[in-house]
């Protein structure tokens, strides 16, 4: 008992080294993990002071409880067993691919990078780059059920989307998201993550990976988590509002509980005078795809030119960024209306979005050039501002007036060679310029006319 025994250096380190884990584990480990669990607890207590709608307590849980929560669950453990016996598998096996869909999927949502980063980032980026312009986001809360679970609808126009609906609800709000696969990259992802928005297979024919999907989105929704979704499942390509794709609005009435939590769904229509990936999605749409070309090369031109003009200060900004809220539409009221479908939810959500996507100036010029007619350009841009406004459609324009709508208009349009100096079409630049115009074509419906050739 009393001999000595020898070992080699590097075994004794490895010793040493797990000892201290373990020390750490065990004695510090819980002292630190309650530190940081009570600067969390008064961070979210600091917020909920503030917000309209509380931060839900279902985001507030640890994120592996969450994941236990969701693979436990009975509905997703019947998907498991179903999956098992459809491939042959062993349950050990689909259960652990279950577990790792919930893995990818549950966010782990933290207080203080949401309100202490990502909301001051969004304003900071959002105000260097547009003049941003928006309808009264409380007069669309102010009509809700504090109970109900809000889920804001939107038509998807650029990745700024996510930037500019974080800052504008920052202040009644914590939005959980669903992001697609870009948004998968390291390091981009941990911040994802930690804004509590959650991520999707967009396309995944995998029906376990579905069912569980399915069952988050419901988890969520029945918790009260407010939730933004583009129904549209992409970036709308010829700058029109497209119709939905039923995944997401199809888990969440499968779901829906009517004795239970309502469900709202808030329309919002979001609107730019420059769309950062405008040509990206014009080739998309020529070409009839949606894999996007991003060229690094052109990227980081761009980027650097960008760079330049804000050292020398000379960068304007890309014009205005506008919201629009509609009214909210009870999912509760909308079934009880009769025998309706997803698809009938759908169209009607699609409809209302289209209907508050604001008009700017930029898309109004392109509108009235296409549309063409008789006498100056001027008069034109006002006879349709007027049928517009007419038609209730939300005018977000200068307050200088209609001449000042025109400059603001037509300048971008002829610097980027989209239009000449005489505000004649340039072939190269007409399809971005119905891409800009296709909003506001899309309000005129019959009454828009062909585009000029």
């Amino acid at each position: 008992m009393g001999g000595t025994v020898e070992l080699p250096v590097w075994v004794l380190g490895l010793v040493l080294l797990l000892a201290t884990v373990a020390a750490l584990d065990r004695v510090i480990g819980p002292g630190v993990r309650w530190f940081f669990r009570r600067r969390m607890e008064r961070v979210v207590a600091r917020v909920n002071a503030r917000l309209d709608r509380k931060i839900e307590p279902f985001r507030l849980a640890q994120r592996r409880d969450m994941i236990a929560r969701l693979v436990y669950d009975p509905i997703v453990m019947e998907a498991v067993a179903e999956h098992a016996a459809e491939t042959g598998q062993p349950g050990e096996v689909a259960f652990a691919e279950a577990q790792s869909y919930a893995r990818e999927i549950v966010p782990g949502f933290s207080a203080s990078v949401y309100f202490g980063f990502a909301t001051r980032a969004a304003r900071w980026l959002s105000q260097a780059f547009y003049r941003v312009r928006i309808s009264r986001v409380d007069q669309a809360l102010g009509q809700i059920d504090p109970k109900a679970t809000v889920i804001f609808v939107m038509n998807h126009r650029s990745n700024m989307d996510y930037v500019l609906v974080t800052w504008l609800v920052a202040g009644r709000l914590a939005i959980s998201y669903a992001v697609g696969e870009w948004a998968r990259v390291w390091p981009l992802s941990r911040l994802v993550r930690a804004m509590g928005a959650y991520f999707i297979r967009r396309g995944s024919r995998n029906t376990l990976y579905r069912r569980v999907l399915a069952r988050y989105v419901q988890l969520i929704t029945a918790d009260g988590v407010t939730q933004a979704i583009f129904p549209e499942g992409g970036l709308s390509l010829d700058g029109r509002v497209g119709t939905a794709r039923m995944g997401l609005l199809s888990y969440i009435v499968q779901g829906f509980d009517p004795a239970g939590r309502d469900v709202v769904f808030v329309p919002v229509g979001l609107a730019y005078d420059r769309v950062l990936e405008d040509r990206l999605l014009t080739e998309a749409h020529t070409e009839g795809t949606r894999r996007f070309r991003a060229r690094p090369v052109p990227i980081a031109a761009f980027l650097l030119r960008l760079l330049w003009r804000v050292l020398r200060r000379r960068f304007a900004g890309f014009g205005t960024a506008a919201a629009g809220f509609g009214h909210p539409v009870s999912l509760r009221a909308h079934l009880a209306g009769g025998p309706r479908d997803v698809e009938d939810l759908s169209t009607r959500l699609m409809h209302e979005i289209a209907a508050v996507v604001p008009v700017l100036a930029v898309p109004l010029v392109a509108a009235a050039v296409l549309r063409g007619g008789e006498g100056p350009l001027e008069a034109r841009v006002a006879a349709l501002a007027t049928q517009l406004k007419d038609q209730g459609a939300v005018l977000k324009l200068p307050f200088s007036g209609i001449a000042q709508t025109v400059s603001e208009g037509l300048a971008p349009l002829v610097a980027r060679g989209i239009l000449g100096p005489e505000g004649v079409v340039l072939p190269s630049g007409l399809p971005l310029l119905e891409f800009y115009a296709a909003s506001v074509m899309q309000r005129l419906g019959k009454n828009a006319a062909s585009p000029q050739t």
